[in-house]
């Protein structure tokens, strides 16, 4: 796919995909949508790690008002079941562990495109807005599942309802996100993050994925077979005997990954 709302770089085995429409603060329209949902489809294939972040001040404002017909008429349904949807199921069932590098502002369903990463990574003064209430709408792109898995019910709800800013810190605390940190140094930082899951055992990542999201509808009982057929999986893999190897020579493991 040529790329013009993105950017796309595979370096290292990370992906790291760009929200390029700056002058916008990163606003999603259709296309964006579209390139989005393929080249995290695509980083899920050629990648151990996919990233994505925002170019200049913000990681995404959300939805683009002004992308094609009035906003007021648009089939909001159709819209996020044709392409919102497919942009969140291809973060939600990446194989590969995914990172956003929240650069700036993430509003509506921005702050719900990174919410849908495995990691989130903020810099201190960035923040996260739910700002669907200001407009007549409900939170989407995701947002009513992760939002209360992430942060609980009692703040998911009064962040939708209230529709306030919430700063990166906050959402440290909250453990809304992984961790928020300061703006000097922040790709450094998320660089290195991305760079160490990269170099790890990815296909016990995405066990490690299955794992903890099955915990949320499962029993105990279900929940322990699943660790145990998984554990079984991972204990038969190259990764595990070279993991098992290096601990006991005192060196840095060299996982091969899937």
């Amino acid at each position: 796919m040529q790329y013009e709302t993105i950017t796309n770089d595979l370096t290292d085995g990370i992906a790291t995909i760009t929200l390029n429409r700056p002058d916008v603060m990163n606003a999603m329209s259709t296309q964006m949508r579209a390139e989005l949902a393929f080249a995290v489809r695509e980083g899920g294939q050629q990648a151990r790690v996919v990233v994505l972040t925002g170019a200049g001040r913000a990681f995404c404002s959300g939805q683009d008002l002004g992308d094609g017909s009035n906003a007021a008429n648009m089939d909001l349904e159709r819209v996020l079941r044709d392409e919102y949807a497919p942009l969140v199921r291809a973060i939600h069932d990446c194989p590969v562990p995914t990172i956003a590098a929240v650069n700036g502002a993430a509003a509506g369903a921005g702050a719900n495109l990174a919410l849908a990463c495995d990691i989130v990574i903020a810099t201190e003064s960035a923040y996260f807005l739910q700002a669907f209430a200001r407009i007549g709408l409900i939170p989407d792109a995701g947002g009513t599942y992760t939002m209360p898995r992430g942060m609980g019910l009692a703040k998911a709800m009064g962040a939708a309802l209230f529709a306030d800013k919430i700063s990166a810190r906050q959402a440290d605390a909250w453990g809304m996100i992984w961790e928020a940190v300061p703006d000097d140094g922040f790709e450094v930082h998320w660089k290195a993050r991305a760079k160490h899951l990269a170099a790890g055992p990815t296909a016990a990542y995405a066990h490690i994925k299955t794992a903890l999201r099955a915990s949320f509808r499962n029993d105990f009982e279900t929940q322990i077979a699943m660790e145990a057929k998984l554990q079984g999986q991972a204990g038969q893999s190259r990764d595990f005997k070279e993991g098992v190897l290096a601990f006991l020579e005192k060196r840095p493991a060299r996982f091969e990954g899937r």
